[in-house]
Order: C-alpha cells, then structure tokens, then sequence
C-alpha cells in the first residue's frame, strides 16, 4: 500500500486539474527506474488508464498505480510534499531505503 498525506493530496489534485486530469478517474502513476546517484530514482507522474499489470491503491482520495516491479520498492511508502525553504516538491517516505541521495530523489535498498 502506498500512502498520501493531506499536503500531498491537495497538490497532486491542483496539479492533476491544471494538466487537464481528473482526480476522480484518473491516476497518479507512481514507479521506480535504474538511475540516480543512489541507484534507484522515482518517478510520478499522470495516467488515464490503468495497465494489465498494475496494483491500484486509493488513499486519501488519490488513485494510485504502480506497476508489479516497483510494487516490490514502494510497499509502505507514503507520498508528502514539502512546500519549505529548503525546496519544493514531492518527498518519498520509503520505509524500504536503506539509503537515499542529498536531494531525495533516488535511494538503495
């Protein structure tokens, strides 16, 4: 299960209608790929339809899918957005990263 916290969930539904999303019916695709300097980096991003092979969570009223393999990397995750001094953005709390990069973009297990 992945998990949106109240912030989150209020700039993902801004974010979702100013890129001509429903919050509704359509999702928020969330992943993990090869890369960044810890190894593994996240990905977010907007999605109309669902694949054959993704999971489906709903927290907060946020639609979620992840596709199987990074299914296994986000299990406990909750999503939160910092709007503070130090930077802006969506924030990955995964209870399953051993270690993360400076800028908390990427992450090893």
């Amino acid at each position: 299960m992945i998990q949106v916290s109240e912030t989150a969930k209020k700039k993902v539904i801004d974010l979702m209608s100013e890129g001509g999303f429903d919050a509704t019916s359509d999702y928020v695709r969330v992943g993990v790929k090869s890369g960044g300097c810890s190894g593994l980096s996240y990905e977010l991003d907007f999605d109309k339809e669902m694949r054959e092979t993704d999971k489906v969570f709903e927290d907060n009223d946020v639609r979620i899918i992840v596709d199987k393999k990074s299914f296994l990397y986000l299990v406990g995750t909750v999503l939160e957005y910092s709007g503070g001094l130090n930077g802006k953005g969506f924030v990955f709390n995964n209870p399953n990263a051993q270690r993360t990069c400076g800028c908390g973009e990427s992450f090893s297990l």
